[in-house]
């Protein structure tokens, strides 16, 4: 048994040496994890058991995403499951949350195209009590995390969760249309840092030759899917902008840009030119 100090000590150098960010952050949430308490918790505790704690090191040191090792993230406020099935929730994503509350209309129905753990449209209907959601994904195994993630917030009433690809399979309008889609070229996605090459889901992450493959998909479809009084709120990648704004602009929108906390444009907003 070694103290709690010691751990942590041990824990944020090996962190530190694998060139993991804000190792002494991550360390806190690490042992919280490994000793079933939050960060809180470990106030309380005096003495460690260094096997307790030796597993999820060791996959953390291999540059697994800490929100994959403890099975959660925060979004929102709000606590999500996660898993290798979907990109993590990141707090930028919540800058088109914010545009949705934005937007001035109640809205009665949402659909979140590309839906992962279904962050996105969860926070909208947890801020909208009478809206009722849907959320689509390619895979799976991320429309079931979705899904679960529903049951967990207490949702599921007023939440469906299916496998597809993009709007093709839905023949409805609705009032509100989210995305996160994959952005980044095919061609970064071997320089991204290990957390996310190695980790996330490479069909969640590739935007194509150009980044923009599911822009011109979901933009292509908006016209038969999004009501005439309706907003689309889709995420931007660093420095696509401008060509998002211009595939938007030839389809007939009218659009917006949103910037995240450290001032970059990471929402565009669309709606029907009147």
């Amino acid at each position: 048994m070694i103290t709690t100090a010691q751990a942590l000590t041990e824990i944020t150098t090996r962190l530190k040496l694998a060139g993991i960010e804000e190792p002494r952050r991550e360390a806190r949430l690490l042992l919280a994890f490994a000793l079933g308490t939050n960060t809180t918790g470990l106030l309380t505790q005096t003495k460690v058991d260094p096997q307790a704690y030796a597993s999820a090191l060791v996959r953390r040191v291999a540059r697994e995403p800490l929100a994959y090792i403890t099975g959660h993230r925060e979004f929102w406020g709000l606590d999500f499951l996660t898993s290798p099935a979907t990109l993590i929730p990141r707090p930028d994503t919540e800058t088109l949350v914010e545009a949705v509350l934005e937007f001035g209309p109640i809205p009665q129905n949402i659909l979140d195209l590309g839906t992962g753990t279904g962050c996105l449209l969860l926070a909208c209907l947890h801020e909208y009590k009478t809206a009722f959601g849907v959320g689509v994904d390619l895979r799976p195994e991320a429309a079931d995390l979705a899904r679960r993630n529903a049951e967990h917030l207490g949702l599921a009433t007023r939440a469906a969760f299916l496998a597809g690809s993009w709007a093709d399979a839905l023949h409805y309008q609705f009032d509100v249309i989210l995305s996160n889609p994959p952005y980044i070229e095919s061609a970064d996605i071997p320089r991204l840092m290990p957390e996310v090459s190695a980790h996330e889901p490479t069909t969640a992450l590739d935007g194509g030759s150009d980044g923009l493959a599911a822009y011109k998909a979901i933009i292509d479809d908006l016209s038969r899917i999004l009501t005439p009084n309706g907003l689309a709120v889709l995420e931007l990648g660093a420095g696509q902008a401008k060509s998002v704004v211009e595939l938007a602009r030839h389809a007939g929108f009218k659009t917006d840009l949103r910037r995240d906390l450290s001032g970059t444009d990471r929402a565009i907003t669309l709606k029907f030119c009147k």
